[in-house]
């Protein structure tokens, strides 16, 4: 990772750290723990990462990442508003956590996948994020970033 990445990551680490816990889990986030049911299989993989238009495997889960970078991926979806993901911790299912790195063929977690598509890990989504990027995704697929209402603010002012 870039130092102007670290460095963001960094920053968003500690805003949401300070944020208090409760605010963190949006009302349509769906904790669905494990709930691969036996995990790894590519087909059941499959449905999991196509079932919602944004899901993430996480270590942890949204309301207490277990590490900064699932973290970082949180903070970010919450930036833009995003509520409706479903979030999968890898923690509580050795087989999806192995599996998800297979099917995905990249070696770490978090991992985003935007309409059935794997986008990348922390530092793709924290560039995403950056370049105004991720905003477009989220329009395709239908979801209006919370930037885009904080930037207006700004213009009216």
């Amino acid at each position: 990772m870039s130092g102007s990445l670290r460095r963001a990551a960094a920053a968003l680490l500690r805003w949401g750290r300070g944020a208090g816990g409760g605010g963190l889990w949006g009302p349509g986030v769906r904790a669905a723990g494990s709930g691969a049911g036996g995990g790894g299989s590519a087909e059941q993989l499959d449905a999991l990462v196509k079932k919602d238009k944004v899901v993430v495997f996480l270590k942890g889960m949204p309301e207490q990442p277990q590490c900064g970078f699932s973290n970082a991926v949180v903070q970010i979806l919450r930036l833009h508003g995003v509520r409706d993901y479903a979030a999968y911790n890898v923690l509580d299912d050795p087989e999806l956590r192995q599996g998800i790195k297979d099917y995905s063929n990249w070696p770490t977690i978090p991992q985003v996948y935007l309409n059935g598509e794997f986008v990348g890990g922390c530092d793709i989504l924290l560039q995403m994020h950056q370049n105004g990027d991720l905003v477009e995704e989220l329009k395709k697929l239908g979801i209006h970033s919370a930037l885009l209402d904080e930037k207006k603010d700004q213009d009216s002012k």
